[in-house]
């Protein structure tokens, strides 16, 4: 918004940027073959992941496409790899492979499955430097990150918008007047809604909060490329990724919660082994190690389905120069830059 001449300022409730949901998760660029055909997911997800290559090209921001290996144990969950890959070729992803368990092995010799499905677009993103980059784009155009500030209320005065903050630090509060407002605040999304004059609590769709949790193993992968299990409900299962160092996660896991926790039970060890073990059988005993958790903010709870993005303008609620984000998880970051323009032409139509 930033770059087509807007003069915009960033609220961060926090000390530094990036440190929820932005930062909190596994840094893959995802092909697209999960969400459902004709949601803002998949059409997000889809040029988002071509956007975001680009954009990291010609940026020099770290990136890595390693593909990905999603494997089946067993009859139905083949079935499960051969409905994925329908949905991804009504996305648009024409690029999967459904492949053999000898196959599948000669790729990834420490694999054990029955079938995999190979995605080769699937990649890895340095998110720090992304962020990074974004923001100092943001800031030549004229844009300002207000640090440890936080929304306190909004209200409208025909086509204004005033908004309340304080300062975290000092508990000094100010007033900002504009004409638009982009509640994108991830898991807070919610909260802010509730604190905008005017907003129909209708319009605000019903939050979710999936813990994921995270371990890493010591020593170097023993996988080339990321293996994800067939998706569970609620996420895409106990999956193995390499950071651009190499370091070895698997994560996250489905937590419901009612609050934000970013805690990490070592007692989760042994699921983690359990489901690790179905695909990677020579896990060695004691070398995972408690790493970090993230909190996914989702509109679709236990047993309801995947859910979508949920995008609001003035046709949805009725505030003028109001767009709110809610539910902007997995795959909010291979989306970025497609959110990003998309926010834009609400915003500017």
């Amino acid at each position: 918004m930033a770059l087509s001449g807007l003069k915009v300022m960033i609220l961060e409730r926090e000390k530094a940027y990036g440190t929820k949901t932005s930062s909190r998760n596994s840094e893959i660029i995802h092909a697209g073959m999960h969400y459902t055909p004709g949601s803002i997911k998949a059409k997000a997800c889809v040029e988002g992941k071509q956007m975001l290559y680009d954009y990291c090209q010609g940026k020099q921001v770290d990136y890595n496409m390693l593909g990905k290996l999603i494997v089946a144990s067993g009859k139905e969950e083949e079935e499960k790899l051969k409905r994925t890959r329908d949905t991804a070729v009504q996305n648009g992803v024409l690029d999967l492979e459904i492949i053999g368990r000898d196959e599948a092995r000669s790729l990834e010799p420490e694999l054990e499955c029955t079938a995999a499905l190979v995605s080769p677009s699937t990649g890895l993103v340095d998110s720090h430097g992304l962020m990074k980059t974004i923001l100092g784009e943001a800031e030549t155009c004229g844009a300002a990150l207000a640090l440890n500030t936080e929304f306190l209320s909004a209200s409208t005065t025909g086509n204004r918008i005033s908004i309340r903050t304080q300062d975290a630090s000092t508990g000094e509060q100010h007033t900002v007047d504009t004409r638009y407002l982009v509640n994108s605040a991830g898991v807070a999304a919610h909260k802010v809604a509730h604190k905008i004059e005017g907003l129909p609590s209708s319009s605000i769709p019903p939050l979710y909060l999936a813990k994921g949790s995270y371990f890493t193993m010591k020593g170097e992968s023993p996988f080339s490329r990321f293996v994800y299990p067939t998706p569970v409900d609620g996420g895409l299962g106990v999956h193995l990724t390499m950071d651009l160092r190499g370091q070895v996660k698997f994560g996250p896991d489905v937590e419901w919660v009612s609050e934000e926790d970013f805690g990490v039970d070592p007692a989760r060890a042994p699921l983690f082994y359990e489901s690790i073990r179905k695909y990677y059988p020579g896990l060695p005993e004691g070398s995972l190690q408690p790493a970090f958790a993230s909190i996914r903010p989702k509109v679709a709870g236990p047993g309801q389905g995947k859910g979508d993005f949920v995008i609001q303008g003035h046709k949805e609620h009725g505030v003028r120069g109001l767009v709110n984000l809610f539910g902007i998880e997995s795959p909010g970051l291979t989306s970025c830059l497609y959110l990003g323009e998309y926010v834009k032409n609400a915003v500017l139509s």
